[in-house]
This record gives structure tokens, C-alpha cells and sequence, in this order.
């Protein structure tokens, strides 16, 4: 009866994507929505940006073994990211009236600097769509005993679907109506258990001593990982083409910015829910914990204990959250390729025929994703690989060229470059402070470096944004 269910939802998500999909007529309509997403669906959309299979699966599975502390990147880094795109990118960006955040290197900088930030955007986004088919494949192994390299390939072909039709349309009304779903499912699922583990009070009064805890011992080696969860998510996922996306397929800039907002707070707000779902059902059955595999405890926990409806709510909600957040990230480096890579080596290509390449490149991404999930199949971790990627190369060079006047191009190559060089060795070396830190101070120098030594020409335009 439960799967009968799952199969419904998900032929009802194809049947909105195939009526998304009616809406695109335009490259424009496939990759930002036509821009004209009002206020509740585009902070629908961003709150979808991740909260999917990280933020129910994998964070709760690391609450569990770490406490707070192990959930700062997600949802606490997550929804600070959210926050600070509303405060300093949206608005300028939005004025821009561009597709993607590589179009944004070019007019800054220059056509080199544009493929150089397309070709280091493009493969951060492998590692997050493949912990979201871990996680389909996941839920499919509970549901109905599917092995997990079968059930990726399964959830592939299903979210292409999904997206090849329909784009940034199909994207956000999904979002919205998944949100409800998400809400609702949580919320069903947070209230039976709390309830039957004896209330929040005794769930939240049974946990160890120092579980709570948000501040890290004030040692360098526990600040310097306390500082990178948060900037992992928190700083790195800014220059992500999943953002950009939702943030420009908002009506306009004032709307772009309170989405961002709005979007934020709901993350950060519901996010809270699958941790306390996990603790108050760790508790009811602790004999869960020594199975090789923690991410599958939440899921095991609600079949375990929740009634046939609550279950419905529950796998309804997490494959809405998977759903929204894999549609998008495929997207959002299919766009990448078709217009900043693409395009430029074509003399002449007509919207139709970009929108075309847009739609293969769908496909190909997410083939080279679950390429990636087989290999790797924890989700904590592959989330964490996708934002260090744009941490120590784009980071920077997007904010200085926004609100710094003298960040060159020059300054913005050794700005990618030397992050990723330093980063890469780091990992390398397998150094005891984090190696994105030394990647983003590497970055940071790069572009003060390289602005001195080769500064903007006084006739080149410049864009940025005072305040």
C-alpha cells in the first residue's frame, strides 16, 4: 500500500513537470522560470536549493553521532548562505539580466575568465546530485528491498524525465507545491514520535552531556573545523549556478531579495525538524544505531513505528525535498555548459537550438552523476566536496568583483587558480587544519595579488555595486 502511494506521488510530480513544461518556450523560460516567480514560490525554490537528502538523511545521521556541533554546515551554514545572497548578491545580480553566474566573469572580467569559472562551477555540481540519487536509491531499498546501484539508475532516468521536460518552470512550481509536502510530512512524523518518545522535554533531557553544545573547545584545529562548516555551505554554495537560478527566476529584484530571506528562515526552521525525528526515534529504538549504515536510520525509524499515513507523509516529504533539490542541480550546470561553454565555439545558434543542448546536457550530467554515486555513496561527505569546489575558486572573485572597484582580471585567473592549486595540494598533504581554509586564503591573495601586479585598464567597464 505504501509503495502504491510513492507511485502515485511521483506520476503526479511527472504530470506537474509535463505541465511546467508547456510554460518553456524560451531558454530564458527553461533556465530562470521567464522570471516571473512571485514571492512564496520563489522562497519556495530556494529553501528546496538543498533540503533534501543532506539535511534529512545526513545531517540526522551526524546529529546523532556528533550532536549540534556536527550539523553546523547543514542546516545552520545552509541557511546562512541563504541570507547573505538576500543581504549583498541578489540585487545587483538581478540587474544584470543574465543566465547564469559565469556570464557575470565575462562582464566583470573577461571571456577567459568566464570558461576558467565555468569549468571549475560545472563538476562541483556531480558530487551534490549523486548524494541526492544515494538518497532516492535509499528509499527505494526500504520500500522495496530494490539493491541501491539499481535503484540510482532507476531515480536517474525518473528525475531526467523531470527535468529534460519541463526546466526552471517545472523546477519552481514542483518546489512549491514539495514544500507543502515537506512541511506537512515532518511535521506529521516530529509530532507522533515526540509524543510517543514522552515529549520534547524528556527527548531533549535524555541526551548526553555536552550534545547541545554550539561552540567548539577553543582549540586551532576545533575552531579552524568549526569555521569551515559553516563557510562550507555558507560561503561556498553562493557562487552555485542552483542559487543563481532560483534567485533570478524571482519577478524582480525586490522579490529576489525577501525570497532569499524568507528562504533562509524556512531552512533554518524546518531543518530543525528531521534532528529532533531522529533523536526522539534513536531513542525508541537504539538497537538502530549498529547498523553499518546510519543514514538509513530516519527512514528505518518510520517504517518501524509510524502508521501507514504518517508513513505516506514522511516518504512523501523526503522524496519531494530529493526530488526539488536533484531537478535543479542538474539543471543548473546543464545551463552552464550549453551557455557559457557551448555557445561561445558556435558562430551563430539560434534560442531554439540552445535550448536544445541545455536539454542534452541534462542528460549527460546526470549520467556522469550517478557515474559518481556508485563510487561514493555516503551523502555527507559528497555534499561537502560539491561547495569547497566554488569555495576556493569562486567565492572570492565574485564578491571582490561586485563590491571591490580594482579587482582585475588578472587578479580574478590567479584568484581561481591559486585557490584550487592550494586547496588540491592540502588534500593532498592531508593537512590537520581543513584544506579548504588554506584553499580560501590562497584566493583571497590571488586577488589582491593579482590586481596589483595587473591592474583593470581605466577604460574597461566595470560592475560593481556600492551598497
Amino acid at each position: 500500500m505504501l509503495l502504491a502511494f510513492v507511485v502515485l506521488y511521483l506520476l503526479g510530480t511527472l504530470v506537474i513537470g509535463y505541465w511546467a513544461s508547456r510554460q518553456v518556450r524560451t531558454t530564458q523560460d527553461f533556465a530562470l522560470a521567464g522570471r516571473r516567480m512571485p514571492l512564496i514560490v520563489a522562497a519556495s525554490a530556494l529553501f528546496a536549493t538543498w533540503f533534501g537528502s543532506e539535511t534529512i538523511m545526513g545531517a540526522s545521521s551526524e546529529f546523532l553521532e556528533r550532536g549540534l556541533l556536527g550539523v553546523i554546515e547543514d542546516p545552520f551554514g545552509a541557511a546562512l548562505c541563504l541570507i547573505l545572497v538576500g543581504a549583498f548578491y541578489a540585487r545587483p545580480l538581478y540587474r544584470l539580466n543574465i543566465l547564469t553566474f559565469n556570464d557575470f566573469f565575462r562582464l566583470r572580467y573577461d571571456r577567459r575568465t568566464e570558461v576558467l569559472s565555468a569549468i571549475f562551477m560545472v563538476p562541483s555540481f556531480f558530487s551534490w546530485i549523486a548524494a541526492q540519487l544515494v538518497a532516492l536509491a535509499i528509499v527505494m531499498h526500504v520500500l522495496i528491498g530494490l539493491p541501491v546501484p539499481w535503484g540510482i539508475w532507476l531515480c536517474t532516468f525518473i528525475v531526467v524525465v523531470y527535468t529534460y521536460i519541463g526546466g526552471m518552470w517545472a523546477v519552481s512550481i514542483t518546489d512549491f507545491v514539495q514544500t507543502i509536502m515537506i512541511v506537512i510530512g515532518l511535521v506529521a512524523v516530529a509530532i507522533q514520535l515526540l509524543a510517543d518518545a514522552g515529549g520534547i522535554y524528556q527527548v531533549l533531557g535524555r541526551t548526553p552531556e555536552g550534545f547541545f553544545h554550539f561552540f567548539p573547545h577553543p582549540t586551532l584545529e576545533d575552531v579552524a573545523h568549526y569555521i569551515a562548516a559553516w563557510i562550507t555551505i555558507g560561503l561556498g554554495s553562493i557562487p552555485g549556478q542552483d542559487v543563481f537560478q532560483r534567485v533570478m527566476s524571482a519577478r524582480d529584484e525586490h522579490t529576489a531579495v525577501r525570497a532569499s530571506y524568507l528562504g533562509g528562515a524556512m531552512y533554518l526552521s524546518i531543518g530543525m525538524l528531521p534532528l529532533l525525528i531522529s533523536l526522539a526515534g534513536h531513542q525508541l529504538y537504539p538497537e538502530l544505531e549498529q547498523q553499518s549504515d546510519m543514514q538509513m536510520v530516519l527512514p528505518q525509524i518510520v517504517i518501524l513505528h509510524a502508521g501507514l499515513l504518517v508513513q505516506v507523509l514522511f516518504f512523501g516529504a523526503l522524496l519531494s525535498a530529493v526530488l526539488s533539490t536533484t531537478s535543479g542541480a542538474i539543471l543548473a550546470p546543464a545551463t552552464v555548459l550549453a551557455e557559457n561553454i557551448v555557445r561561445p565555439l558556435l558562430k551563430e545558434v539560434s534560442d531554439a537550438h540552445l535550448l536544445a543542448i541545455m536539454r542534452i546536457n541534462v542528460v549527460g550530467v546526470a549520467v556522469a552523476s550517478a557515474l559518481m554515486a556508485m563510487w561514493q555513496s555516503d551523502i555527507y561527505e559528497l555534499v561537502a566536496q560539491s561547495s569547497t569546489l566554488t569555495l576556493v575558486s569562486l567565492f572570492v572573485p565574485l564578491t571582490a568583483g561586485l563590491y571591490w572597484q580594482k579587482a582585475s582580471t588578472t587578479g580574478a585567473l590567479v584568484s581561481i587558480i591559486a585557490g584550487m592549486t592550494v586547496w588540491l595540494a592540502c588534500e593532498v598533504m592531508g593537512t590537520t587544519i581543513p584544506p579548504m581554509l588554506y584553499g580560501l586564503l590562497a584566493s583571497f591573495a590571488g586577488i589582491l595579488l593579482g590586481s596589483w601586479w595587473h591592474p583593470t585598464p581605466s577604460n574597461q567597464t566595470k560592475i560593481t555595486h556600492s551598497g
